[in-house]
């Protein structure tokens, strides 16, 4: 089956974590090691990205990925951070100089960013019209740009210092016994193949150029919006390569193809900039279920193996309560998210013939099942967070979903739930799992038609559909 079977289903065409016992600092005042350690705070994601790259922050090689600095709202936001800390632990009469010590700390980062980002950006790239950044910001050479080219900013590492893996190795399910029953992998379909990407693994590398039978993919994982998304990568017969920039769109990652260096936001994989500006890859839906479902579903399936090639901490989480914050990073998130719904509430995102819609995951979680249109949405207890604790496995139960279009054998019919994980249609009398396979019933062995749909949390669907509806279930 071919990415293009399944349309324009979205409508796109149109941490490191925390620590509780450190000696940090013991030269240091308590007050101003309770100050610097809010410093260290807002700058941790940039850090675990560093880690993430295997070159840490004190590498020769820059860390930055080409824009020209952090943004301004970046030290606005470290600057309050600081104040609140200093009224909250009594700081207020500190002495100058220990004051003068946190500034340094927040100046010598920022400085370090800038230095980096000079330096790469007088760099050669073998691509003679490459819009990594801050190439990106150079309007002779890319008169279009599909987003305010100011907000593609610095995320910390440089390009491919979070190494995506090019030549990736699959297991059987059968032989995977490193995954947590309730850990979330992303499931790829095509007919009766089906593959499984462990977000332990795709969370250090956030790329994955692959394939599935004789179709060229990409499958993708933002930690920072909470969105595994795949794409074909063959457009017009050109076939692209992938790798990530070291930049950030409004917290969403920012891919670039090394065919010609131009980016593209991994949210809906468009080229937003760069030479292949308004190319769209056509969509692959996945899904975020646990390994528990994948495994059950698809005994036969392909696992991507740890044999990635790369010396990393799968299972670790760098992102660690990362989603227990109110708001987008600042410097990575320019304006305010849309306040209509919190905005690291996750959301299941689709489009229907009336336009984007976003189903909140924990209203859907309290029924079970909704309808949308002519889509059925539902949700399944047991998948564990991979954000909210200090390892992937055994986080939060948030639970996993699915979107189909709500018909067997192309007669539209309605839905309930069981229960127990599985959903029953009122045509058939036929029961269904959390990945749309009837397992018992007159259509048992038959698959439900997939819509394709993103789980993700509310400020980046919201960012890239702000059009979009919101269904309360019930």
């Amino acid at each position: 089956m071919r990415a293009e079977d399944f349309g324009d289903p979205l409508g796109w065409s149109a941490v490191a974590p925390r620590t509780t016992a450190s000696p940090a600092f013991p030269s240091m005042s308590p007050r101003v090691v309770a100050l610097r350690r809010v410093v260290i705070s807002a700058l941790v994601l940039v850090v675990g990205m560093a880690v993430a790259s295997g070159c840490g922050t004190s590498q020769d090689s820059p860390t930055g990925s080409e824009s020209a600095s952090v943004p301004s709202e970046d030290s606005e936001a470290t600057t309050t951070e600081v104040s609140t800390a200093q009224s909250e632990s009594g700081a207020g009469s500190d002495s100058e100089s220990e004051q003068d010590e946190i500034a340094r700390t927040i100046d010598s980062y920022r400085d370090f960013n800038e230095r980096q980002a000079r330096l790469r950006a007088n760099e050669p790239r073998d691509v003679p019209n490459s819009a990594l950044a801050p190439r990106h910001l150079n309007v002779e050479a890319f008169p279009v740009s599909l987003v305010d080219r100011n907000l593609i900013v610095n995320g910390g590492p440089p390009p491919d210092g979070i190494a995506p893996i090019d030549e990736p190795n699959y297991e059987a399910v059968a032989d995977v016994d490193w995954l947590d029953p309730d850990e979330a992998v992303l499931t790829l379909i095509d007919g009766d193949e089906a593959q499984a990407y462990p977000i332990r693994i795709v969370m250090w590398h956030e790329i994955v150029n692959t394939a599935i039978g004789d179709d060229p993919v990409v499958v993708t994982y933002c930690p920072l919006c909470s969105t595994g998304v795949a794409f074909d990568r063959v457009v017009d017969g050109e076939l692209f390569d992938f790798g990530t920039s070291g930049s950030l769109y409004q917290s969403n990652l920012v891919m670039y193809d090394r065919q010609t260096e131009s980016l593209w936001t991994q949210f809906d994989g468009v080229a937003v900039v760069g030479d292949r500006v308004e190319t769209q890859l056509p969509f692959r839906p996945v899904a975020t279920v646990s390994w528990a479902e994948f495994a059950a579903a698809h005994p036969d399936g392909q696992v991507l193996s740890l044999d990635t090639g790369f010396d990393r901490p799968y299972g670790r989480n760098l992102y660690a309560s990362y989603e227990d914050r109110d708001a987008p990073l600042g410097g990575y998130f320019s304006g305010d998210a849309d306040p209509t719904l919190p905005a690291y509430e996750r959301v299941i995102g689709f489009s229907t013939e009336s336009g984007a819609t976003a189903v909140p995951a924990e209203a859907l979680a309290g029924v079970g099942i909704t309808t949308v249109e002519d889509v059925v949405v539902w949700h399944v207890d047991g998948m564990t967070s991979p954000l909210s604790g200090a390892d992937v496995a055994g986080g939060e139960v948030i639970g996993s979903t699915g979107a189909f279009v709500s018909a067997v054998d192309g007669v539209a019919t309605n839905f309930s739930a069981n229960g127990d994980g599985t959903f029953v249609d009122a045509a058939t009398g036929s029961t269904w799992n959390g990945l749309g396979q009837a397992v018992a019933g007159p259509a048992i062995g038959q698959r439900l038609e997939r819509v394709g749909h993103i789980d993700a949390f509310w400020f980046s669907w919201a960012t890239f559909q702000p059009d979009t509806a919101v269904h309360l279930p019930g």
